[in-house]
């Protein structure tokens, strides 16, 4: 045994946990990030977290990763140059795409659609078409192959993705187009969808394809980096395993995952949700929503019974895609989100992030806006420095920039501050109400699991807004996604579109496919490493009212697939389209059950790390005072106490205000709320009196 680390590379800091396998103990920091080379922060923080145990390079025994490099590539819209080939007759597939317009336009002419991800001159075309059965209707013609190969090569473009009609049923087509490409381009990089996503959906599937292709490039070189500096580091022992974190809730070793790059786009914060999900439920909360406020966004998602939500209808600013995904809304709303005045002169806070580098004004970096971090400070409610000292924070320099943009609006300083918090509490609350309302659960059921450095800041407003039943803060709230990296399982999910009523269920055919996900899931396991035992299988299918255009997806049971299996998958659609949509029509023949997909998750399970209890103290918080402030809630400053959270004790109970500070975050308590510490030595926020 040895000591297994996680790290999540963050816009402004990395995070770092370490799990000592020995004696279960948990060892938490956190660097700032360096968004020139991000591996030169994640070397810092595995020195960094080794030198606080006293051990070394050799005790390591793997290391897994979260990252933000795909989801950074495909936000900030740094796409170069792509190749498309599709089937002949469909080379407008992009531009047309999908009729639907964005949230908030309606049918308004004002929305105009974004460029495609390949404009129209950059897409070829090849003869040859398969039938919905993947049966070759016309071959494959190899000379508009060559042809479209000679084209890409003359311009230089070396990044091509291919998706051909049906080809989810049958990829030869598509595998053949790639040979030909690497013939006659030999250091082409090429996605095709036949690998990428086995799914029906022509557009989706190119979409998902040609972002698969867009981040492959980027990704390597990242991965491999820090796999070589990581090889490099722990020479004396040996490779050490390393992984990377996927979207759908799982890892994967980083030799796989450079040919998997798509899976990772959701990397950091699906590792959140996870080590948020785990600790809510040993505190005895199965069902709840997190919220991971970091230096450039703000991340939510809901946790029910246990285990994150998931789609495949997500997307990554403005490129869908139909990976599976834990289901995550992301809003610029992070400490470092900067405040500004629109044209209209009304104020607005973010999406635009001063990052790491230059940092918000206090930094003392060179930062010319204010940001959410300078409010915060300008009205006290953080300290005038960060983790614990390392990084001090210049008050004088955060009141200069609230003051400028305050006068600009005509308001007090205090007054704007306060605004710019308000305005960002709104946008966090507009998140958790896209990821609840909008798909049928009551925000007022659950409660919100806060982390992150900036989380817990307006946990209370949140509360307010929100009408939240309460607000669980893991200790160190600020690694809490690093902390999820250690409680990953190894995971590869395959589909199959399978279409058929359930009047007309082919049992033999369905099995069969069933079989081939279920043997794909099964090598990729033995590749990595688990023993036969050690395997897990979970099988799900997407169904639908015939005629309808989206899916529902459900749980399907291990074991034959025969009629009960049928039975069993079609009476769980009803459930859940009676509970997303609010009515089904289990009773009704005329509204029959269509199956659309068939999906086989494989999943190498791992040793989670647990959550140690600790003793209850004599409840006199006094203990935990240090010191005290004035802090602005509301329209005058009130005198608050400060309290040390590692010397709070379960069974401690706070009643706001109050200022609550540990080495990574801050939770200010206003006046109204109270606080329990429980045995796991969580923050519990309610209202006072509930």
């Amino acid at each position: 045994m040895g000591i297994r680390i996680g790290i999540d590379t963050g816009g402004t800091f990395t995070d770092i946990v370490a799990l000592d396998e020995a004696s279960g103990a948990l060892v938490t920091t956190k660097t700032p990030s360096t968004p020139t080379n991000p591996a030169d922060g994640f070397m810092n923080g595995i020195a960094k977290i080794l030198d606080l145990m006293g051990r070394s390079a050799t005790d390591i025994s793997a290391v897994s990763h979260g990252t933000t490099v795909a989801t950074n590539q495909l936000l900030e819209d740094k796409i170069d140059a792509l190749g498309f080939i599709t089937t002949e007759g469909y080379e407008f597939m992009l531009e047309i795409a999908r009729q639907s317009v964005p949230d908030g336009y309606g049918n308004s002419y004002f929305w105009v659609k974004p460029p495609r991800i390949v404009p129209a001159d950059l897409v070829r075309t090849i003869g040859g078409r398969l039938n919905v059965k993947g049966e070759e209707l016309r071959p494959l013609v190899e000379a508009d192959a060559r042809s479209a190969a000679r084209f890409f090569k003359a311009r230089g473009i070396t990044t091509i993705g291919i998706c051909f009609l049906h080809s989810y049923v049958n990829g030869e087509h598509e595998e053949r187009m790639r040979e030909i490409l690497l013939e006659e381009i030999p250091e082409a990089v090429v996605s095709i969808s036949s690998e990428v996503l086995k799914e029906y959906r022509e557009y989706e599937r190119s979409m998902t394809t040609l972002v698969d292709a867009a981040v492959k490039p980027k990704v390597a070189r990242y991965v491999s980096n820090i796999k070589a500096r990581l090889d490099a580091y722990t020479i004396d022992k040996g490779v050490v395993p390393f992984y990377v974190m996927k979207s759908n809730g799982g890892v994967l070793s980083a030799d796989e995952v450079v040919h998997q790059p798509i899976t990772t786009v959701l990397s950091g914060p699906a590792a959140g949700a996870l080590g948020a999900a785990l600790i809510a439920s040993q505190a005895g909360f199965e069902s709840v929503l997190t919220l991971d406020g970091g230096g450039t966004s703000t991340d939510v998602s809901v946790v029910v019974r246990g285990e994150p939500t998931m789609t495949t209808e997500g997307s990554i600013g403005r490129f869908p895609s139909k990976i599976p995904m834990i289901d995550i809304v992301t809003v610029g709303a992070g400490g470092g989100s900067i405040a500004w005045i629109s044209p209209e002169g009304t104020l607005k806070v973010g999406p635009k992030s001063a990052g790491a580098a230059p940092g918000p004004m206090c930094y003392g970096n060179g930062g010319q806006e204010p940001t959410i971090t300078d409010a915060h400070l300008f009205l006290g409610r953080i300290p005038p420095h960060l983790l614990g000292g390392e990084i001090p924070l210049d008050r004088a320099l955060a009141a200069a920039g609230i003051t400028k943009i305050a006068q600009a609006l005509g308001l007090g300083a205090e007054e704007c501050a306060r605004g710019i918090l308000e305005i960002s509490a709104w946008n966090q609350a507009n998140a958790l109400r896209q990821i609840t309302v909008k798909r049928g659960l009551d925000v007022r059921d659950f409660y919100l699991t806060t982390f992150g450095g900036s989380g817990s800041l307006l946990l209370c407003r949140l509360m307010d807004i929100l009408g939240l039943a309460g607000v669980i803060v893991p200790l160190n709230p600020g690694n809490v996604s690093a902390f999820g990296l250690l409680t990953v399982d190894v995971r590869n999910d395959y589909v199959q579109t399978m279409v058929m009523k359930h009047a007309e269920f082919d049992f033999e055919k369905v099995g069969a496919s069933i079989d081939k996900l279920t043997a794909s899931a099964h090598a990729a396991l033995v590749k990595e490493g688990f023993s036969l035992a050690d395997h897990v299988y979970r099988r799900s299918v997407d169904l639908r009212y015939f005629g309808q255009a989206f899916e529902v997806r459900v749980d399907a049971p291990a074991g034959d697939i025969d009629s009960h299996f049928a039975h069993i998958v079609a009476d769980r659609f009803h459930d859940g389209h009676k509970a997303l949509y609010g009515y089904d029509f289990r009773d009704d023949d005329r509204q029959p059950v269509e199956w659309v997909n068939l999906r086989v998750s494989g999943i190498g399970p791992i040793t989670r790390p647990v959550i140690q209890e600790s003793p209850a103290g004599d409840g006199d918080v006094s203990r935990a005072i240090t010191g005290e402030r004035e802090i602005w809630f509301e329209a005058q400053p009130v005198k608050t106490p400060i309290y040390s959270r590692p010397k709070l004790a379960p069974g401690d109970c706070i009643t706001g205000p109050a200022i609550i500070e540990e080495f990574g975050s801050t939770v200010p308590i206003h006046p109204g709320f109270q606080v329990r510490i429980d045995r796991f030595r969580n923050i519990i926020v309610t209202k006072a009196g509930a």
